[in-house]
């Protein structure tokens, strides 16, 4: 009988294989998931043809086949550029959900020292525009590349069957200003339909969205518990859930991009207002909203274009759902994350949002 050191022993002898990796005696032998948020689990992304690159954390490298690769998750990180603590949220889902060893994460860093921010910059690192990242604008410093380009180029990585031959399915992710991307990126990517591999979109906790017609939500649009607390406001019987604000009473801005379809630039500019319409229907979308997401916190945006779309991100984000799926006919779904407020790491680890970022199969 072994003894309890040698079964110690051989244990220690066993190879652990959880990733993949060419071997002398195996044609894809593991390696473990990098699991820190260290230059050693980061990545550049090159684009514009040229030498200006964009970082990401990601926990198994971009370039090398990996078999054990099921499932890509691509998590935007919200206004402070923090990508490395959304890498480590989405970490812990995955951890939770029990889909480190099979799921590839990627948290691009949308850095900037433009009109406010100052963010470190590496050589050749590009430079996004502060605010207009989040809606797919060009960068200052290369301005023939959109941070939408960004998103484009790491879903054609994931998608590459060379590399990751059983992916079966990408979910693009943002939380708060994240959300704002995801919103924007889901109805006006151009690679959608070219990557071979089914891609489905989170939109968690936003100030806004970008609506696709001059209608924005009434009182009836969304539910009494999000609504701001203290308030329960008057609602007419029938009274609709949407109208047309016209002029914008006051609010001129309310319906320009990227809280409407006016005067769009960036990667969005080329397309038509029906086309991005129709992308919006037809993507397959999930709103992972706080449940107490009802107060003004973390960047809120109190302006009128923001305000017309409602009083909380709550609200919001159910007003904006019941407007595709009623309007445009769309079939996407709102998930309420019970106990959540705007903490994007209380949202990814709860057992709702789980089952959205790591769909079995």
């Amino acid at each position: 009988m072994l003894t309890s050191i040698a079964l110690l022993a051989l244990a220690a002898a066993v190879p652990v294989r959880t990733g993949t990796l060419p071997t002398s005696d195996a044609p894809h032998a593991t390696v473990a998931p990098c699991q820190t948020a260290t230059p050693a689990c980061t990545e550049w992304i090159t684009l514009g043809g040229g030498a200006t690159r964009s970082l990401v954390y990601r926990n198994f490298p971009l370039g090398t086949r990996n078999d054990a690769i099921t499932r890509v998750v691509v998590s935007i990180h919200g206004a402070g550029r923090d990508a490395h603590n959304y890498f480590r949220s989405t970490l812990a889902a995955a951890f939770l959900a029990g889909a480190l060893e099979n799921t590839l994460i990627i948290s691009p860093r949308m850095a900037s020292r433009e009109e406010g921010c100052g963010d470190s910059l590496a050589t050749n690192e590009i430079s996004w525009h502060c605010n207009t990242w989040r809606s797919g604008g060009p960068a200052p410093n290369t301005p023939t590349v959109t941070s939408f380009d960004f998103l484009d180029e790491i879903l054609r990585k994931v998608a590459r069957k060379d590399v990751f031959p059983n992916v079966k399915g990408i979910v693009v992710v943002g939380h708060s200003a994240g959300g704002q991307v995801v919103n924007r990126y889901a109805m006006s990517n151009q690679v959608h339909d070219k990557l071979g591999v089914p891609v489905s979109y989170v939109v968690s906790n936003p100030s806004s969205y970008a609506y696709p017609a001059n209608e924005r939500p009434t009182n009836a649009a969304f539910s009494i518990t999000a609504q701001a607390p203290g308030y329960i406001p008057e609602t007419a019987p029938n009274a609709p859930a949407f109208r047309a604000l016209g002029d914008g009473r006051g609010c001129t801005t309310y319906d320009q991009w990227p809280f409407g379809y006016q005067h769009r630039t960036g990667y969005t500019a080329p397309q038509s207002d029906d086309q991005l319409r129709k992308q919006l229907a037809s993507r397959p979308t999930t709103y992972l909203l706080g449940e107490l997401d009802i107060l003004p916190l973390g960047g809120f945006d109190g302006s009128c274009a923001a305000m017309a779309q409602g009083p909380t991100r709550l609200a919001r984000g159910q007003a904006y759902a019941k407007y595709v799926n009623e309007k445009l006919g769309a079939k996407h779904t709102v998930v309420i994350v019970g106990l959540c407020g705007h903490n994007a790491r209380c949202m990814y680890t709860s057992e709702a949002a789980l089952k959205v970022l790591f769909p079995a199969g």
